[in-house]
């Protein structure tokens, strides 16, 4: 409660007059700040391996922008909301940070998208998953670089419901994300002519998973869609293993990072199929950053949200530089204008409700067998386009898009 009372007070501070930026670089420098968790359940999603790639793409640029210092400052959000409301108000209020790039839980991201849009600063997804933020909570200064609880489930109930699998059960983790990837999944499976036959929402962070895993194993439901991510999600493979869970029932993951395979192990994971934004081994494009970003961090995966950094922050930087300006508007139009390029999307459009519209890829998790060499994870199966994986203009509750 005085966490929430707390939230509620700050968030009154974001309808006072805030100040507007004259055209030009504000402050004689850019400033971005970095937001995640560091050091809780999530910080292998993102974390300080964000930073890095942040580093890089700052010095790929050059270091400055129109003449102007590029400067990165880092936070972590703790997974609480008054925390991370904290830190953006500071920020863009106090220290002149011109835009935030963030992998924090949906909840504070909600909160930090207000603060965003009422300074016209640029507030950049990468790693939040609710897909309310390019829908009926959607900004204008807000771009989704990752995947969302809409697209990653999609494709993975379609397949499966394909192939048979009409009854499912949900282990969800009490937050907004997992609220709403159950959401979003059980549409598609309704959609498709399946049943949910219920659901269990667990605490955030939990280590015993067993009562709520011995409840989906009574449901007979042939499908246990995890609706989780981080720590709990590990857990509630290795004890689903435990529980012999896997010789009666498919274990789903919707929203699976491959910094999750890694820590879990391909022992565990070997033939599960999933969706995903980027895989470092596809192109040779991006098994040269990949090197590169092991390079700066002794050896470390490059992963689906730090990837996703470096393309949002080089993004931003081109519109920076081309507009002549750091204010968030300006900015912002320049941004959904130009064709995203680099290491990993070719030629990608960010369409008015913020969404970036990248292809994604089905994926087959390999056996420890057939893993050759360091990160050798996956077997990539199919592309799924953009109109066909991401929330259609017609479903779509954003105004922005909808005025299009």
């Amino acid at each position: 409660m005085r966490s929430r009372i707390a939230v509620l007070g700050m968030i009154a501070l974001l309808f006072t007059n805030a100040p507007v930026s004259a055209q030009g670089i504000s402050g004689d420098v850019v400033k971005i700040g970095i937001m995640n968790d560091q050091n809780g359940p999530y910080a292998d999603n993102c974390g300080l391996g964000s930073v890095a790639a942040a580093k890089l793409a700052i010095a790929d640029f050059g270091g400055t922008v129109g003449g102007k210092k590029i400067e990165l400052v880092i936070a972590d959000d703790q997974n609480k909301p008054d925390v991370g409301v904290a830190i953006a108000l500071r920020w863009v209020d106090n220290e002149g940070v011109d835009a935030i790039v963030g992998c924090s839980a949906s909840s504070i991201a909600l909160a930090v998208q207000e603060i965003m849009k009422n300074r016209k600063k640029p507030y950049m997804l990468a790693g939040t998953a609710g897909s309310f933020f390019t829908n009926d909570k959607c900004s204008p200064m807000t771009t989704q670089w990752v995947v969302d609880t809409y697209a990653q489930p999609k494709a993975t109930v379609k397949a499966l419901l394909a192939q048979g699998i009409d009854s499912w059960f949900f282990l969800t983790v009490d937050y907004a994300f997992g609220k709403a990837w159950q959401s979003d999944a059980t549409k598609f499976i309704e959609a498709g002519g399946g049943k949910v036959l219920g659901s269990v929402l667990h605490p955030l962070n939990s280590s015993d998973l067993s009562s709520f895993l011995l409840t989906a194993q009574a449901s007979g439901a042939k499908a246990i869609a995890l609706a989780n991510s981080g720590a709990d999600f590990a857990n509630a493979i290795k004890q689903a293993q435990e529980f012999g869970l896997t010789k009666s029932q498919l274990l789903v993951p919707l929203g699976l990072m491959i910094s999750q395979t890694h820590g879990i192990g391909l022992k565990d994971l070997q033939n599960v199929r999933l969706t995903t934004p980027f895989y470092w081994d596809m192109t040779p494009e991006s098994r040269a950053f990949a090197k590169r970003y092991a390079e700066a961090t002794n050896g470390q995966l490059l992963n689906e949200g730090k990837s996703a950094t470096y393309s949002a922050i080089t993004h931003y930087l081109n519109a920076v530089a081309a507009s002549g300006s750091d204010d968030g508007d300006a900015v912002m139009r320049q941004m959904k204008n130009t064709p995203v390029n680099d290491f990993e999307m070719k030629n990608v459009a960010i369409r008015a409700d913020g969404q970036v519209m990248r292809p994604l890829y089905v994926a087959r998790i390999k056996t420890p067998a057939e893993s050759k060499y360091t990160y050798d994870y996956y077997e990539i199966t199919g592309t799924i386009a953009p109109e066909d994986a991401w929330r259609p203009a017609s479903e779509s509750a954003c105004d922005l898009l909808k005025s299009q």
